[in-house]
C-alpha cells in the first residue's frame, strides 16, 4: 500500500509539473490574445470613427466671428445612426467655445495639429473611444483652426476582439486537452516498469533474498535497483551467517550442556564427599570448556566477513604486540612443560592492523600450538621484517598430513587421532581475522621435520609509519624473548 501511495504521487506529481506550465502558457496566451485582438479592433474602428470627424468637419461653416456647424437634421441621423452603438461628437474653436454637436463630450488640449488623437473616455458612465482632430477652415482672408471630436461606445469593438479571441482560443482550448491526454497516458506508460517493479517486489516471498530483475527498468530507476539488490545481497549474506551460527552454536553446545547435566545428576546422587568433590570438579572443567567454546563461537561471528564489512586499521607494532602475547602464554607453557620462545628483530615491524582482533590471532596459534605440543616440546614464535611482514609459530605436534592442510582453517574440524580437547574454532577464527586484515596464512612442516609451522603474511602498511621513537614508548623495545 504505501508503495502504491508513493507511486500516485509521483503520477501526480509528474502530470502538475506537465500539465500546469501547458495551463499557464494557455492563461498567458488568451491574456496576450485579448489584448492583441482589442488593438487589432480598435485600429479597425479607429479608421472609421476618424472618417466620421472628416464627414462632421465637412459641414463647419467659416463666420465672421467664429465657425458654425451647419448639419441637416437628416444627415445628422445618419451620422448617428448605429445599431450597436452610441456616437457623440463636438466642434469647437480654438479658444474651447463649444461650435455644434455634443457639449457633454470635454475638448482636450493634447491634440498636435495634422495628426489625429485616438484615447479612451468616459461619456455618462460609459467607456468610449474618442477621436480629436485639428482642422483648418479655409477662409478667404485668415484660415481659422477647429477641434474635431467624435467618440463611440465599445460595444462592436468588444465583440470583434471576442470574436479573435474565440477563434483563435478554441483550436488552442483543444489543442491542450489533446497535449493533456497525451501527456497523461504518456506518465501512465512510463511508470508502468514501476508497476511491474512493485509487483514483482510485492509477490515475493519474505524468505525470497534474489536480486530483482532489472529488464525493462528505466535509466533512472536502474541505480535505485541496483542499490536494491546490493541490499538483498547483503541482507542475505547476514541472515546466511545468522542461520548458520545458530546451526553451529545449537551442534556445538548441545553435547558439553548434556555433559553437564549428567554431571549435576550424578553429583545429587552422590552422598560421598570424596566422590562429590570428584564429580564437582569434573563439572567445573565441563563449565570450563563450555565457557571457551562459548567465547569462541562468539569471536568467530564477530570475525566473520559476513558480519563486518570492514574494519579500522591502524599502524601497529607487530613485533611488540606478538612479544606481549608470548609472555602472556609462559606460565601456561611451563604448566605444559613446553619451552616457549620468541625470536624477532631489534626494531618495529609496523603492519595496519586490529589490535584486538590480531592478539586473538595470536593467541589462537600460541594455544593450538602449545596445546597440540608433545611433552618438553618446543613453541617458537616469529616475526620477520621485509616488504611482506611475517608472523610465524612453530611447534613440535603431531604432522598434519599434506590433504588436511587446507580443511584445518575449516570451522570445527579435528584431526582423527588427538586426544586434546578442543572445539575446532581456533584456526577458523585465526583464517577470519587474517582474510579481514588480506593476510594470507600457510601450514607447512617445520624446518626440523617435527612439528608444523603457521605463517601468516601481512601486506606493507598503506598509512605512514609511526616514528619509531614513538612506537617504542608506546610498546616499549623488541628483544628476543629468552625460553622459560
Amino acid at each position: 500500500m504505501p508503495l502504491n501511495k508513493g507511486k500516485a504521487t509521483l503520477r501526480r506529481q509528474l502530470l502538475a509539473w506537465l500539465l500546469g506550465p501547458l495551463l499557464g502558457l494557455l492563461l498567458l496566451d488568451t491574456l496576450v490574445t485579448y489584448s492583441t485582438s482589442l488593438g487589432f479592433s480598435n485600429r479597425a474602428h479607429d479608421r472609421s470613427l476618424e472618417e466620421m470627424a472628416r464627414e462632421v468637419f465637412l459641414h463647419v461653416r467659416p463666420g465672421p466671428a467664429q465657425p458654425s456647424l451647419e448639419i441637416a437634421p437628416m444627415t445628422e441621423r445618419i451620422l448617428r445612426v448605429d445599431q450597436d452603438d452610441r456616437i457623440y461628437y463636438r466642434v469647437s474653436s480654438s479658444d474651447g467655445q463649444l461650435v455644434g454637436g455634443d457639449p457633454e463630450l470635454a475638448p482636450t488640449a493634447r491634440v498636435v495639429t495634422g495628426k489625429p488623437l485616438f484615447y479612451d473616455d468616459l461619456l455618462h458612465g460609459e467607456p468610449v473611444r474618442v477621436v480629436a482632430a485639428l482642422m483648418t477652415v479655409n477662409e478667404a482672408q485668415a484660415p481659422t483652426v477647429v477641434l474635431v471630436q467624435v467618440a463611440e461606445t465599445l460595444n462592436k469593438r468588444n465583440r470583434l476582439a471576442r470574436d479573435i479571441l474565440a477563434s483563435v482560443f478554441l483550436p488552442q482550448i483543444l489543442l491542450i486537452l489533446c497535449a493533456g491526454v497525451a501527456v497523461y497516458y504518456g506518465v501512465r506508460r512510463g511508470l508502468l516498469p514501476l508497476e511491474r517493479l512493485k509487483r514483482a517486489v510485492s509477490d515475493r516471498s519474505h524468505l525470497d533474498l534474489s536480486p530483482i530483475e532489472a529488464v525493462g527498468v528505466p535509466g533512472e530507476v536502474m541505480p535505485l535497483v541496483e542499490e536494491v539488490n546490493d541490499l538483498l545481497l547483503r541482507l542475505g549474506k547476514t541472515l546466511d551467517f545468522q542461520n548458520r551460527f545458530i546451526a553451529d552454536a545449537a551442534h556445538q553446545l548441545r553435547t558439553p550442556v548434556a555433559g553437564i547435566k549428567a554431571q549435576i545428576e550424578l553429583a545429587l546422587r552422590e552422598n560421598d564427599k570424596a566422590r562429590l568433590r570428584h564429580s564437582v570438579a569434573q563439572l567445573y572443567l565441563s563449565a570450563d570448556r563450555l565457557s571457551r567454546l562459548v567465547g569462541q563461537l562468539l569471536s568467530l561471528a564477530r570475525n566473520e566477513p559476513g558480519a563486518v564489512e570492514r574494519i579500522e586499521l591502524h599502524a601497529l607494532d607487530l613485533n611488540a604486540l606478538a612479544l606481549e602475547v608470548t609472555m602472556e602464554w609462559v606460565p601456561e607453557a611451563l604448566r605444559r612443560n613446553v619451552d616457549l620462545g620468541f625470536e624477532g628483530p631489534e626494531t618495529p615491524v609496523f603492519i595496519d592492523g586490529d589490535a584486538h582482533r590480531l592478539r586473538e590471532l595470536i593467541n589462537n596459534l600460541i594455544d593450538n600450538a602449545v596445546r597440540y605440543s608433545q611433552d618438553a616440546g618446543r613453541v617458537t614464535v616469529r616475526v620477520v621484517a621485509g616488504e611482506r611482514r611475517m608472523l610465524s609459530i612453530s611447534d613440535d605436534g603431531p604432522r598434519i598430513p599434506v590433504e588436511e592442510r587446507e580443511r584445518i582453517f575449516q570451522r570445527f574440524h579435528r584431526l582423527l587421532g588427538t586426544n586434546m580437547d578442543g572445539s575446532g574454532l581456533g584456526l577458523a577464527i585465526v583464517s577470519e581475522i587474517a582474510a579481514l586484515h588480506k593476510a594470507s596464512i600457510t601450514l607447512e612442516e617445520d624446518l626440523d621435520g617435527v612439528g608444523n609451522t603457521f605463517t601468516v603474511f601481512f601486506p606493507a602498511p598503506e598509512q605512514a609509519a609511526l616514528d619509531t621513537d614513538t612506537a617504542l614508548a608506546g610498546h616499549g623495545a623488541a628483544p628476543a624473548a629468552p625460553r622459560p
